[in-house]
């Protein structure tokens, strides 16, 4: 598991990247239009690991943070105000929880939810 990790003259601080994937979760759900969060494709880091968030990767080194979003939208919603929304959201909450600096948050919209189960009452 990969870790940020602050060190300061009373010690060291270490952020999991699974604590950085739950902040994205959480900012990414306050944006009106996204309807939830959509399971990533797999890749070989999938079958490895038990990540609980498998709807943002996180790619974190000394010098970068990339953050990669799977959502969904609604189908009223309009894409090219939902994306920048969600990214502003996740690049504000994961920088001002960690203190580390978001390069990219890549936005990848995974499909759109056509009705709300909640409107519909069974008869």
């Amino acid at each position: 598991m990969n870790r940020n990790e602050y060190k300061t003259s009373e010690g060291s601080c270490i952020i999991s990247e699974d604590v950085i994937a739950a902040i994205a979760s959480s900012a990414v759900l306050e944006v009106p239009g996204v309807a939830g969060m959509a399971q990533r494709p797999a890749d070989l880091r999938g079958f490895i690991g038990n990540s609980p968030t498998k709807s943002v990767r996180v790619l974190n080194n000394e010098m970068e943070t990339i953050l990669d979003v799977y959502i969904n939208v609604k189908l009223d919603a309009r894409i090219q105000e939902v994306a920048p929304a969600v990214q502003h959201n996740v690049k504000v909450a994961v920088q001002s929880m960690t203190g580390k600096p978001v390069n990219k948050v890549n936005v990848h919209i995974m499909g759109i939810v056509l009705e709300d189960n909640k409107d519909k009452m069974p008869d």
